[in-house]
């Protein structure tokens, strides 16, 4: 049975870390740092559960540690490196331009304490990994094989951009790699990931409403903030763009289609 004020014991030093980050974001004028953020947000979450818990670890709290951490710091250091010496992700300015006046401040409900929410109840399925005391299944060795997978398609993926971007400054559409079998294969990769590691809470005796955990991380990627966002800012900067949407899944990898 999860402990429930534990787990809503790390809301309040979310909410507190996505405030700071409000705040270098005013400094900056740059909002877009949340992202570079957003995996932090959660790794911090698992930290706090990790030093409150005044219980002798199970066999499954070193390995979700791991998992965790490798996730959280190679998704924060790539954003970051890609961002570096940008200006605000055109995502967010057009965020930006709808809420003027005064963003800077609404910004700090609407983008940072959203994402402090966000990142407490998807990382909810890490407390009863944590504290579980229930011996390894096979299930636990099914779900970190899809959390690894799904990290290293995510990883495969951004790298395969990242160099295409430096080979392509002007722009162009990847359709190679990963990206001829899927739009987004990053996103992919991080919903996986995800189903992964509920795979593993399931194991260790987490509630089956916890579920909602991975079901939000991928209606998030699939359905708001992910695949729609980006895919309108692509079609308004690149034509061949729409070329590429009719021949290549948005999300699930599948052989290209042939064009019409």
């Amino acid at each position: 049975m999860m402990d429930g004020t534990m787990a809503f014991s790390v809301l309040a030093p979310l909410i507190g870390l996505a405030t700071l980050t409000w705040v270098i974001s005013v400094i900056k004028k740059d909002v877009s740092i949340v992202d570079s953020f957003w995996s932090l947000f959660i790794f911090a979450a698992l930290l706090l559960w990790w030093f409150g818990a005044e219980t002798e670890r199970g066999p499954r709290a070193f390995p979700a540690l791991i998992l965790i951490g490798v996730w959280a710091i190679r998704l924060s250091s790539y954003i970051t490196i890609r961002h570096w010496g940008h200006q605000e992700d055109r995502r967010y300015q057009k965020i930006r331009q709808h809420y003027e006046p005064m963003f800077w401040l609404k910004s700090l409900g609407i983008i940072f304490i959203f994402q402090g929410f966000l990142a407490f109840f998807i990382a909810l399925p890490i407390l009863p990994v944590l504290m579980s005391k229930e011996p390894l299944t096979s299930l636990d060795l099914i779900g970190t094989g899809l959390f690894v997978l799904g990290l290293l398609f995510e990883t495969v993926a951004d790298q395969q951009m990242m160099s295409f971007k430096a080979k392509h400054p002007g722009g162009g559409v990847l359709d190679k790699g990963l990206w001829r079998y899927s739009r987004h294969p990053n996103y992919f990769g991080e919903a996986l990931l995800w189903w992964g590691f509920w795979i593993i809470a399931f194991a260790a005796g987490a509630p089956l409403w916890m579920v909602l955990s991975p079901t939000l991380m991928t209606w998030l990627l699939m359905k708001f903030s992910g695949v729609p966002m980006l895919e309108d800012d692509l079609k308004s900067r690149r034509p061949d763009y729409s070329s590429y949407i009719e021949s290549t899944s948005a999300f699930f990898p599948a052989r290209p289609r042939q064009k019409p």
